[in-house]
């Protein structure tokens, strides 16, 4: 049984990325159209920073993967946005080194290795499969979103980023129920709802 603050720490998390979607739904919706505030990417780095957390103390992989492969993607969607060289550069360092000092010294301290990463007794093989393949796609419409801001030179969320995230998240989704895990099954089923709708959105500005 995990302690409670690991919860709480997840619910924190999901909250703030839950937060995120919620301002990035409301400045779309008063403007008919997809857009993108630095908040935006502020909120999911933090968030994210949290997450990676939660994952680390129950020991799951799936969660962990996940947040390592988006965290920097969020750092340089600041950096386009001109917000990460605001930030001390302290900040920045920690922020940057932060997720290696986990996996480095959480898991080489002779209690834990890194096969406690890919063996945990509570997550059977098949499960842990279907939240691996969640969470690459889900981290794919980053990559995506990635590489189409740097081509267009700015920050934005197109198309296929919310139709990865409306299958990746649904994926994840399905994880958390059989994981038992009411943080993501929280976080998703609001993220769900507001893909479809920008998707809704981006198809009417066509």
């Amino acid at each position: 049984m995990y302690a409670w603050y690991v919860f709480a720490i997840g619910a924190l998390a999901q909250l703030l990325f839950s937060g995120r979607t919620l301002l990035q739904w409301i400045v779309s919706e008063r403007n008919k159209k997809v857009l993108t505030p630095s908040l935006f990417w502020k909120l999911s780095l933090i968030a994210s920073f949290l997450l990676f957390i939660y994952g680390y103390l129950r020991d799951d992989f799936s969660i962990m993967l996940g947040q390592i492969l988006t965290y920097f993607i969020y750092i340089r969607n600041m950096e386009l946005q001109g917000e990460w060289k605001k930030m001390h550069k302290l900040v920045q360092i920690f922020l940057l080194i932060f997720p290696l000092i986990i996996v480095t010294i959480g898991y080489n301290n002779n209690k834990q290795d890194v096969d406690n990463l890919l063996n945990n007794e509570a997550i059977p093989d098949w499960l842990l499969i279907l939240g691996i393949v969640a969470q690459i796609i889900f981290t794919l419409r980053f990559v995506y979103q990635w590489i189409y801001s740097e081509k267009n030179k700015e920050s934005s969320l197109p198309l296929g980023f919310w139709m990865l995230s409306l299958l990746g998240s649904s994926l994840i989704f399905t994880y958390a129920i059989f994981r038992v895990d009411p943080i993501l099954i929280a976080g998703h089923v609001f993220g769900i709802f507001t893909y479809v709708r920008n998707i809704m959105l981006l198809r009417n500005q066509s």
